[in-house]
């Protein structure tokens, strides 16, 4: 009897430590992130991230402010919705400390036309719609520079305004618009110079609709990644490097490559 009773007990208790050890508990990784194209990305992140122990929980937000509190809160562990010179300024405002820590994407400007095939159809006196706050204005503008549509004031950068516009040869005429408007605009006038995600939202393809794009090389789209961001002090945090690491992975620029046909574009 003795010995059925510690049988009954050995495989009890073996019982118990072959169930204790069974899938090991994912440790959380809490990003937050605007819905498209940041969220949808980052879904794509989840059964790598699971293979390497993590669980990932992605918040979706719809404003700019938010994403960052939390991120300075500790109530996420990162975000992913900015570019560097949005988080730089909103640091300088809120005294915040959030780092970026990786660049994952940027989204280009390109020009779009219902009138005319291509830009050497422009015309003399024909109109132009571009972003009217000043730092989409200004990618927009030197876009239409790179394709020699207009040139610029030396130094102008990505401060500059149809005010530095130094050679129009066409005489064009610019309309400042919201760069949210923007894809409502491209009837009126003879092309718009629009944003990657609103040219996503209005379904217009970079890659085939677009007369031109915004190089990847270029000053806007290398100063406007947006970024993986942090707070200071976490950067090094294995989970972190984790996530970097598949966001930065073939499978996502792939991803990436495929879904948004040019609107969305990986940053190596």
């Amino acid at each position: 009897m003795k010995r059925l009773v510690i049988l009954g007990v050995a495989l009890a208790l073996l019982t118990g430590c072959s169930s204790g050890s069974g899938e090991k508990k994912l440790e959380k990784i809490t990003v937050g992130a605007s819905i498209t194209p940041h969220a949808e990305i980052l879904k794509q992140a989840v059964a790598p991230l699971k293979e390497k122990g993590y669980e990932l929980v992605i918040k979706e937000y719809t404003d700019y402010v938010q994403p960052n509190l939390a991120v300075e809160s500790g109530d996420l562990d990162a975000n992913y919705f900015q570019h560097l010179p949005y988080l730089e300024s909103f640091n300088e405002e809120k005294k915040t400390s959030i780092v970026s820590v990786a660049a994952i994407h940027y989204e280009p400007f390109g020009i779009y036309s219902k009138s005319i095939q291509k830009l050497d159809d422009l015309k003399d006196g024909d109109t132009v719609a571009v972003p009217n706050d000043t730092t989409n204005e200004a990618r927009a503008l030197q876009l239409l520079a790179a394709q020699k549509i207009i040139t610029l004031k030396d130094g102008a950068g990505l401060k500059a305004t149809i005010q530095d516009i130094t050679s129009n040869p066409k005489n064009l005429k610019f309309s400042e618009i919201e760069a949210a408007q923007l894809p409502k605009s491209i009837s009126d006038v003879t092309i718009a110079v629009i944003n990657g995600n609103y040219a996503l939202e209005a379904n217009l393809s970079a890659a085939k609709d677009a007369l031109a794009v915004e190089d990847g090389t270029s000053l806007g789209p290398t100063t406007y990644a947006n970024i993986i961001a942090v707070k200071k002090g976490n950067e090094n945090e294995a989970k972190i490097k984790a996530l970097i690491e598949v966001l930065k992975s073939q499978a996502i620029k792939d991803y990436i490559t495929k879904t948004y046909n040019g609107n969305v574009v990986a940053v190596d």
